[in-house]
């Protein structure tokens, strides 16, 4: 009897382990369960559905929240990305993307065993508002989620179907809006981790939106929108930018009108109302966008977006967060669609210089002198895009009572200098999520960082202090120089090069010029875009104004 006892405890217990076994990586949302994967430590939720497919009559309109479901739903494989151009095959940025479609409101979590009331960092994937998405291999979130954090990426909807704003579609909407929908997918997404990521072991109340490019974009423009406020705390911005948009419904800083763009779309494409809009082939509308000029971006409709970004954080409007921020020494080298042509000579550039910018040029050569036409071009483009807005922000949250975080990633490797692209844009994202090592997770094109205890010492400093930040507000590491907090006075920043160094006072009279660039267009009511730097006073004619057509490689 003793025997038969023994032998049916055996089997219960057999039988309890399969169970806990089947359990594991699963959870229960607000929707219904989720089957995950769990993998050395991390439970991984891939493809989860956070909105309703933006299809048929849902296409342009505000994301719908995702309907519940019965049973057990998969979520071991990333969801379909968001409609977009087909990528290069030699694209620097190339490789990995899941197949597209336009149901693709999906997002993605790395959450560690047994994780409990743990911050939260959501990533916001780049890519121009034109390309890209949260599975792209670069994205891998094991290696963070390790250090205790939760990672969750998501996808939102791009180009003509993200950013498109017309006049029928703004007729049919309850608030006439139309246009930043790709926004209005984030906000939802941010709403969804509110209201599920406590499943996950995460903390709906210590949520920190991050994004590079035009995901530091949409950072930027979340920290603006009333929309999501209560949604995060935290924020990061790799190599954001915040020019001036257009407006809905009206010319503004020079600017036509938002709907006016998608007027002269849609009469392109033989499309005028919102139900000829919807009927007409997807090809046909990005044909008639790239006829006309359209290009995606955020839209100052009064609602989503009050005001200019610039002028929503000059007032004081935006969510107070902490924010980490900071550009790359080399932005441009990978980006070269936005520089005009440069001079070949110092001779060429200086009398170019004078012909642009007439009265300004003395002070513009006083910080850009064209020893280097090109670099100095680059540099111009560089500063005036990307270490505007990085040092802005931290200038605006620290005058708001937030700590304000500035970097400058100058780091390059010997495959990136042999091509020309040292420290180029997005070169950090594989240090912040840990791609650098042996089986690194990076593109094909993409050069490569050596295996050496050098690099991964790096990566795990960048690691470690983002991951402090999402953890406390405050970027620490252990063993590494302390980075310091900008203040108005002190203005410090990290110089992350080899190794990260504290340093005061990042390129003063370049953040100076672009600085008063920007006021004073404010001032004179005129935009500010890719007409900055060398081309800030595009000589009569020049096509390197505001609207230039510049179709780029998305990043």
């Amino acid at each position: 009897m003793s025997r038969l006892w023994a032998c049916l405890t055996l089997v219960v217990a057999v039988l309890a382990a399969a169970a806990v076994r089947a359990e594991e990586g699963r959870v229960q949302v607000r929707q219904g369960a989720l089957q995950g994967v769990s993998q050395t430590g991390v439970s991984v939720y891939k493809g989860v559905q956070y909105a309703q497919p933006p299809v048929g009559p849902l296409r342009w309109r505000a994301p719908v929240p995702a309907s519940g479901w019965t049973g057990v739903r998969d979520a071991k494989a990333f969801g379909s990305a968001c409609l977009q151009p087909p990528q290069a095959p030699n694209g620097l940025y190339s490789g990995g993307l899941a197949p597209m479609s336009e149901d693709c409101l999906t997002l993605n979590v790395w959450a560690p065993a047994g994780a409990k009331k743990l911050p939260v960092m959501v990533w916001i994937h780049g890519g121009a508002l034109l390309g890209g998405g949260s599975s792209e291999p670069l994205y891998d979130g094991a290696k963070l989620a390790k250090q205790g954090i939760v990672l969750v990426s998501i996808n939102y909807r791009l180009g003509l179907l993200g950013y498109f704003a017309h006049p029928a579609l703004s007729a049919e909407s309850p608030r006439k809006l139309s246009g930043n929908y790709g926004l209005l997918d984030q906000i939802e997404a941010l709403r969804w981790v509110r209201d599920n990521i406590a499943a996950f072991g995460g903390d709906p109340a210590q949520v920190t939106i991050a994004g590079e490019s035009a995901g530091g974009l949409s950072a930027i423009a979340l920290m603006a929108s009333p929309q999501a406020k209560g949604l995060f705390q935290r924020a990061i911005v790799q190599s954001g930018y915040m020019p001036a948009y257009r407006a809905l419904h009206a010319p503004t800083l020079g600017l036509p009108s938002a709907e006016a763009g998608g007027e002269a779309l849609g009469a392109a494409a033989g499309a005028k109302t919102a139900e000829q809009l919807r009927a007409t082939d997807l090809v046909t509308l990005f044909k008639a966008g790239l006829a006309t000029g359209w290009q995606p971006e955020p839209v100052i409709d009064g609602v989503v977006l009050k005001r200019q970004l610039v002028e929503i954080f000059a007032r004081g409007e935006q969510t107070k967060a902490d924010v980490l921020a900071g550009f790359n020494e080399g932005e441009i080298r990978s980006l070269l669609f936005l520089m005009p042509p440069a001079p070949t000579t110092k001779q060429a550039y200086v009398a170019d210089v004078k012909a642009r910018f007439g009265d300004k040029a003395d002070a513009y050569l006083a910080v850009y002198p064209g020893a280097d036409p090109k670099a100095d071009v680059m540099a111009s483009i560089r500063d005036g895009l990307y270490g505007f807005a990085a040092q802005y922000l931290v200038r605006q949250q620290a005058a708001a009572g937030r700590g304000g975080y500035l970097y400058y990633f100058r780091h390059s490797t010997p495959a990136q200098k042999a091509r020309d692209l040292a420290a180029f844009h997005a070169s950090e994202i594989p240090y912040v999520f840990g791609q650098v090592g042996e089986g690194a997770k990076l593109g094909p094109n993409w050069p490569r960082p050596p295996l050496t205890a050098q690099e991964t010492a790096l990566s795990d400093a960048m690691l470690n202090y983002w991951v402090s930040f999402v953890r406390t507000g405050v970027p620490a590491a252990p063993g590494e120089t302390a980075w310091p907090r900008f203040t108005a006075k002190e203005r410090g920043y990290l110089d992350i090069d080899d190794r990260p160094v504290a340093a005061r006072d990042l390129q003063p009279a370049a953040y100076g010029w672009a600085d008063a660039l920007v006021a004073e267009r404010r001032a004179q009511g005129k935009a500010w875009r890719l007409d900055i730097g060398f081309s800030a006073f595009p000589p009569q004619g020049h096509v390197d104004g505001p609207d230039a057509k510049r179709q780029p490689e998305t990043r």
